[in-house]
């Protein structure tokens, strides 16, 4: 009681309550421009930090972190452009919401749900931190496989009506994860001699090209000359949002746990979490039928993995002092120049910061709901300017955020290539979101397998030989052949009444 007590007053301090509520309006911001990412925002404070105290350090940066994870759905409700990677896995069910008029309930229940899921995450990194931590670290390169695997395997499930068109949209997103240095050879593949594709094809550019200029293309097809009408949404958005978080209790844990979990896995993150957490939403929803028409479920099962990762990621990076992903890696990098080496006897000599930290995840997440709705009920007017001056200044935020990305020119080749194919493609029914699942799983499919491969020999068994790697392989399995023994069951079933 006595450390709870000291942390609490590390963190009840002028300076740290100032630094945590900057920290998530700087947040709020990066997060709600299209491709500024998360990690983007917290490496901007990283200069900052120099002149902090670790606890006010550490503070800004889980701030900033958390309220732009939830931020990057603004934009995807308003505009049909997630501003993050994460909110790019239900970002249809967003707009389809606020197309119907319920702009309150989509960026209403999203906000609610993302406070849950890391509060819960913080939860379960405060009781379970040191049990998940070894679960992490037991994950090896065949574990990892059969996890991106498993996740490939459910893009089916986000790919919309027809699952051969969404075939071939992940086919070609994994066919840009082989653009680049091979992970086992260092040899150049794919690059028909330009050396900036020698890095491979940058995720932020794809993203943004698929679904911001992609957007800004399809609207310039239509008419510009009159203004939408402003979306409506103002205090109202908290209302009933209790009911709905009762109502989607299930998706919400289920949803938090396996962001807190996936999260705590080295390499994988917020956006990883977020597809999976989606396509196993939709595994098991009672109305999977109404999942990309504007359904609350596939909101509450997705954007609570999304904070619930954050709170995972510092599972190793506390523990351990391993990164859990890069956000966590710029922490580990703070407190060690600030005199704190992260590991397992950070625990027993500084019991109060890791109790402060904890705090800190509580404050920042509940500064989700004030920030959030300012937020919202200020850019819900966006919706209210003339398309013809918005989305000129929408295309400008997209040209640099994806130059800021990597300060490559070629970036931005890349930004208008994809944006006009994802054009043709959904003006032709296929959709972007398998061919995004597909660039961000690909790479650790192909790297995993390969590293795989060399440890076992080349013997396809060493798959299932470690058992964490074998339930994982037994369970995407299952995944491809309980789907076909279906529709080989019902064919029958159709074939003897007909007969």
């Amino acid at each position: 009681m006595d450390i709870f007590l000291s942390s609490l007053e590390m963190v009840l301090t002028v300076q740290v309550l100032g630094v945590i509520l900057l920290g998530a309006v700087f947040g709020l911001f990066v997060g709600a421009t299209p491709g500024l990412s998360a990690t983007m925002a917290v490496a901007l404070l990283v200069p900052v930090t120099f002149f902090l105290s670790p606890v006010a350090a550490i503070g800004a940066i889980v701030a900033c972190s958390a309220m732009s994870i939830f931020a990057g759905d603004i934009p995807g409700a308003l505009l049909r452009i997630p501003g993050t990677p994460a909110s790019a896995a239900y970002m249809r069910e967003l707009d389809a919401l606020t197309q119907k008029g319920r702009l309150d309930l989509s960026l209403g229940l999203s906000m609610c749900v993302s406070v849950t899921g890391g509060l819960i995450g913080t939860l379960v990194l405060v009781v379970a931190a040191p049990q998940l931590a070894r679960i992490a670290l037991k994950f090896s390169s065949f574990e990892y496989f059969w996890l991106a695997l498993l996740g490939l395997s459910c893009a089916t499930m986000v790919a919309g009506r027809d699952r051969l068109k969404g075939m071939v949209s992940l086919l070609l997103g994994l066919a840009l994860t082989m653009v680049g240095l091979d992970v086992t050879t260092g040899l150049p593949r794919y690059t028909f001699g330009i050396i900036d594709l020698q890095a491979g094809v940058s995720l932020i550019a794809v993203m943004i090209g698929a679904f911001a200029l992609a957007e800004i293309l399809r609207t310039a097809s239509r008419e510009l000359s009159r203004p939408q009408k402003p979306a409506t949404a103002g205090l109202s958005i908290l209302k009933g949002q209790f009911g709905n978080l009762w109502r989607f209790k299930l998706p919400v844990l289920r949803g938090s746990l396996m962001g807190t979990v996936i999260g705590a896995l080295p390499g994988a993150g917020a956006d990883i979490a977020a597809w999976i957490a989606f396509a196993v939403s939709q595994r098991f929803s009672k109305v999977r039928q109404n999942y990309g028409k504007g359904e609350p479920e596939a909101i509450a099962g997705s954007a609570s993995a999304n904070n619930a990762a954050l709170s995972g990621s510092y599972v190793p990076a506390l523990v351990f002092g391993i990164p859990g992903d890069s956000i966590t890696a710029i922490v580990v990098g703070v407190l060690v120049l600030k005199g704190i080496q992260p590991g397992p006897m950070v625990l027993l000599t500084s019991p109060d910061l890791v109790n402060a930290i904890y705090i800190v995840f509580v404050l920042a997440n509940l500064l989700i709901i004030p920030l959030g709705l300012a937020a919202v009920m200020g850019g819900r007017h966006v919706l209210g300017l003339r398309p013809g001056l918005l989305y000129p200044a929408i295309l400008l935020m997209c040209v640099l955020g994806t130059f800021a990305t990597n300060n490559a020119l070629f970036d931005l080749w890349t930004l208008a290539a994809i944006g006009v194919l994802v054009w043709i493609m959904e003006a032709n029914d296929y959709p972007a979101a398998p061919m995004v699942l597909g660039l961000v799983l690909g790479k650790i499919v192909e790297e995993s397998f390969m590293s795989s491969m060399i440890k076992a020999d080349g013997n396809l068994l060493g798959f299932f030989e470690r058992p964490i790697a074998g339930t994982l392989g037994v369970i995407t399995i299952l995944v491809w052949l309980v789907p076909l023994l279906l529709s080989l069951r019902g064919r029958r079933v159709v074939r003897s009444e007909l007969s």
